[in-house]
């Protein structure tokens, strides 16, 4: 999504593409309007008169089909609501915006041929691989390969009279998928829209594809999302949609702390952080007061946040961190802080966020804490 150019304080859109637009009708225009509610954290209101905007300018809308066709629409099929005269998105949107993400993340990395769910462990399972052996006693019968074992019995005994005896039986064997508590922490420090750049967006709409990944495909997996600023606290997915950058500074302890807290209720073995953030770690809280510093690596804070590093890695809990910003002194504060917790680091582009993360997400899904 190029988004238009807009006068909102913190962000700066580039101009759309005009062979990028919907060419008109509700499922093309319902595209458009998803994309833009990313960008007005859930103001239905705004990402109307957005489209209204762009529609005078490019007409992607006819005599056919208007604007005020296509908001009828929306309320007729369940995705506007009016409430306290204000128009509002519903839940049905809010999970549109949750499958549109999806489409636009994960569909990258199927069509690259990128993507393994599996374990490294065989047994009974759900994914099928490639490897092969006899049958041994104690297999299900869901595992026999009955194409390859009627071959292997025509080749053992002929084709005269067919016999097939357990050797002839072929296994096929499956992997088999570990279940994964992920916390996923995003910064919402003021930075994250600040020096013309757009970040919250991309982060809080890799969290929604996520979210949507793990409730369609790995319903017994969990995710949590945590959010950072001043302070740290949960937020429901459902929430996502409406995410905006506060006033704050960046709480990095709080967070890790919050995110530990969650995952040691989880009952599953394997275990994991992902951290979307832009900066350094500048604030503590320290009964029930700020201690704050912007400049430079302030070493209260930064010890602080090491040992809940290494208190992460004594819980066997890897943090992949994703740093989008290439400050030399960020990169080195994000080596020491992922040597000490063993865990993982990306200093990732905007644009790859989301295929950096899904990534990871599915290679961590192999590992097993014993």
């Amino acid at each position: 999504m190029k988004g238009a150019k807009s006068d909102m304080k913190g962000y700066q859109f580039s101009k759309f593409l005009p062979n990028e637009l919907p060419k008109g009708g509700f499922d093309e225009l319902l595209k458009l309007f998803t994309q833009l509610l990313n960008y007005t954290a859930g103001d239905a209101g705004e990402a109307l008169a957005w489209m209204n905007e762009l529609d005078k300018q490019y007409k992607f809308t006819n005599n056919d089909y208007g604007m005020g066709d296509f908001i009828e629409d929306l309320k007729d099929k369940g995705y506007l609501k009016e409430e306290d005269g204000e128009v509002k998105i519903t839940a049905k949107t809010e999970q549109t915006i949750r499958k549109s993400a999806l489409e636009e993340i994960f569909g990258k990395l199927k069509k690259a041929g990128k993507g393994n769910h599996n374990s490294n462990i065989s047994g009974i399972g759900e994914e099928k691989n490639a490897d092969r052996r006899e049958f041994n006693f104690g297999d299900s019968l869901d595992q026999i390969d009955m194409t390859a074992s009627i071959h292997n019995a025509q080749i053992n005994h002929g084709l005269g009279n067919f016999t097939l005896t357990e050797r002839d039986l072929e296994v096929e064997e499956k992997d088999y998928k570990t279940l994964t508590s992920t916390v996923l922490m995003i910064d919402i420090s003021h930075s994250m829209i600040l020096y013309g750049e757009d970040r919250i967006t991309p982060a809080k709409k890799t969290a929604m594809a996520l979210a949507e990944l793990i409730k369609t495909k790995y319903p017994k997996d969990t995710l949590d999302i945590v959010v950072f600023g001043n302070d740290a606290w949960p937020i429901s997915i459902k929430d996502l949609p409406y995410l905006q950058v506060g006033p704050y500074h960046t709480n990095t302890f709080a967070g890790l702390e919050l995110a530990t807290d969650l995952l040691r209720r989880r009952k599953t073995h394997n275990k994991q952080i992902f951290m979307i953030t832009d900066g350094k770690p500048t604030c503590l809280k320290e009964n029930g007061r700020y201690y704050k510093n912007s400049v430079g690596l302030d070493r209260k804070v930064i010890g602080k946040t090491l040992n809940m590093a290494a208190q992460c890695k004594r819980l066997n809990i890897p943090i992949t961190t994703f740093m989008i910003a290439k400050d030399p002194y960020l990169q080195q504060f994000v080596r020491q802080f992922t040597q000490i917790n063993g865990g993982r680091a990306f200093y990732s582009s905007l644009n790859g966020l989301g295929e950096y993360i899904f990534e990871d997400y599915i290679k961590n899904r192999r590992r097993t804490v014993r």
